[in-house]
């Protein structure tokens, strides 16, 4: 398995029989700087939305459109995608679980808002936030958290997945700062990896990993602060 961090949320995850997009927030992401497009998402599979914010969806509709992808979501964000042209899409929502050939998706739990809010200033919910738990034939799972606080039921989440890797949100503000990170992997999860993500895009956000990593000093988990464009093979 190949993940490499695109900046923000963005994930590609290679694998023998897939090649997945995650969260595709490209065009607009300063992180994304000096990266193509088209590059990353030559031969993609697949591509899998958290949640409806336009830092998540980013260059999903495009994307969807140009290389046939399927797209999952859930339920409100599938049928929002529906109406802009995209048309090969698997829906659910949390606590469901959607097989897709080599590798299966559940919906879990994240404690975030969605919505997108058109150019006539109206906001429209875009169902629940979610995580998503990611199940491979042959390699490592991956809990990609999705944007959200702590929650004591994670230890849940754990229990009924029990997730190698995580995709952990760390950048404070509209998502757990790295301190609080580091102690929901502690507590609630055994991560064998953690990519710690969703920081350093935005000026408002913290900048770098340094909370988290200090955070997870000591722990069992290899903390892996990967560059942006930069891969880890596990």
């Amino acid at each position: 398995m190949k993940i490499t961090w695109l900046g923000h949320s963005a994930f590609r995850i290679e694998t023998s029989k897939a090649k997945i997009l995650l969260d595709p927030f490209l065009s607009y992401n300063a992180s994304f700087s000096g990266q193509d497009i088209k590059d990353v998402s030559a031969g993609i599979t697949h591509i899998l939305l958290t949640h409806g914010h336009g830092d998540h969806v980013g260059d999903t509709v495009a994307l969807a459109k140009e290389t046939g992808a399927v797209v999952l979501a859930n339920a409100d964000l599938a049928a929002w995608l529906g109406s802009k042209g995209v048309d090969n899409i698997e829906m659910g929502n949390t606590g469901g679980t959607i097989a897709l050939g080599s590798f299966s998706v559940t919906f879990t739990n994240a404690l975030h808002s969605s919505a997108q809010i058109t150019e006539d200033g109206v906001s429209h919910s875009l169902g629940n936030a979610n995580g998503l738990m990611l199940h491979f034939d042959d390699e490592a799972s991956i809990l990609a958290m999705g944007d959200t606080d702590i929650f004591s039921d994670m230890a849940l989440i754990n229990e009924l997945h029990q997730p190698d890797i995580g995709l952990v949100p760390i950048g404070d503000r509209f998502t757990m700062g790295g301190a609080v990170a580091a102690l929901a992997c502690r507590r609630y999860f055994n991560f064998k990896t953690a990519i710690p993500c969703h920081y350093g895009t935005f000026p408002i956000i913290d900048q770098t990993a340094e909370k988290f990593i200090a955070g997870m000093e000591g722990s069992q988990t290899d903390v892996r602060a990967i560059k942006p464009s930069e891969s880890l093979s596990i």
